[in-house]
């Protein structure tokens, strides 16, 4: 008689956990059901259905337009695969920037019409009305600081942050400030590796790194840079574990040759 393994699902509990017996967090990005039904089925921790949809799966140059009915759409898509990874959904830009109230909302709307586990913010204390408000709903937050993409026009570049003294101490208040609020986790997003880890040895939360540094308590990457399907975007911190884009590049041009010269389908594959 096969025994039948229990799937343990991810919780927000566990991640605290895990940090605590210094087991590391494995996160990846997902917008789709088949992609997050890989990932989930093969042992990642945290999915994020990242607003980087924008870039990979939309075209934009940047993570601004995409709409908070859009990242419904990914997150109810990803949810759909999901049998134990812990979900956590972006909020997209403007959909919690300066007014508590719509911030709320949007974080209500994705809970409600996605089935997702968690959201994320960009920022520390300009945002601190919107997290608490979104926090006495019940609703799980991840913070996220350092390169905060929603924010790009104001830095001008997606070079490494928190360089300067000044900044560096914003960081380190405003990390404190998020874990003092109430949230579950902190993204660290390309700072210096000595800064993530004093941040992540001073807070009880789960610190997790892009382009931080290995001495946080775990690693997110952008799925379509890590598995080679994007091609274009090189950073330092990226380490690309497939060339997918190769593979598929060939893949496709041999079913074109094999159409155009009366290749397929064959005999066996006609009914």
């Amino acid at each position: 008689m096969s025994q039948h393994k229990e799937v343990k699902l991810v919780t927000t509990h566990q991640l605290l956990a895990m940090k605590r017996r210094g087991e590391k967090i494995s996160m990846l990005t997902a917008y789709d059901f088949s992609m997050a039904t890989i990932l989930d089925g093969a042992g990642i921790d945290v999915l994020l259905v990242g607003d980087s949809a924008s870039n990979v799966m939309a075209g934009h140059e940047t993570t601004l337009p995409i709409t908070l009915d859009q990242m419904i759409y990914h997150a109810q898509s990803v949810v759909r695969a999901v049998k134990r990874a812990l979900v956590v959904v972006d909020m997209p830009f403007g959909s919690y920037q300066g007014n508590s109230s719509e911030a709320l909302r949007s974080a209500i709307r994705i809970m409600k019409e996605s089935g997702a586990h968690s959201i994320k913010l960009e920022g520390g204390a300009e945002i601190k009305e919107s997290i608490t408000r979104i926090l006495t709903a019940g609703i799980p937050v991840m913070g996220h600081l350092g390169l905060t993409p929603q924010s790009i026009y104001k830095f001008g570049t997606y070079t490494v942050r928190a360089k300067e003294e000044a900044e560096a101490q914003k960081l380190i208040e405003d990390a404190q400030l998020l874990q003092d609020l109430g949230c579950f986790a902190l993204v660290l997003e390309k700072i210096p590796s000595a800064l993530a880890k004093q941040v992540a040895e001073q807070l009880t939360i789960p610190v997790i790194g892009i382009g931080a540094g290995p001495d946080v308590d775990g690693q997110v990457l952008v799925v379509h840079d890590m598995l080679g399907i994007t091609k274009e975007f090189k950073p330092r911190f990226l380490r690309r574990y497939a060339e997918l884009a190769d593979l598929m590049h060939d893949a496709v041009t041999r079913y074109v040759a094999d159409v155009k010269d009366h290749n397929f389908p064959s005999a066996e594959e006609a009914y």
